[in-house]
């Protein structure tokens, strides 16, 4: 599913124009970066976490020729899936899941 597609289905599922929908699609995704840029996670309940990471400095090699070449320090996004999330993906029911 593409962003316009997600669009597309939130629209029909919420009844609001697309327009509306790509406008609040694109305030959410500005208020997870301005989040994200902060050093704030922003965690949803059920669905997951959004977080920075900080990576180090490492020596990496060049598969083609096998020379060396430093990769530099970076902060990247991370992800962890929520269980209610996981849980609807890997299609287990949540009174399956409480009988545990």
């Amino acid at each position: 599913m593409n962003k316009g597609e997600l669009i597309d289905a939130v629209s029909k599922m919420t009844q609001h124009s697309k327009a509306q929908t790509q406008e609040m699609f694109d305030a959410f995704v500005a208020v997870v970066q301005n989040a994200l840029t902060s050093g704030n996670n922003v965690q949803m309940i059920g669905f997951g976490t959004f977080s920075v990471e900080e990576r180090p400095a490492r020596v990496g090699r060049n598969p083609a020729t096998g020379k060396e070449l430093k990769i530099p320090a970076k902060k990247v996004v991370k992800f962890k899936v929520g269980s209610k999330l996981k849980d609807a993906v890997a299609g287990v029911k949540a009174s399956a899941k409480k009988k545990k």
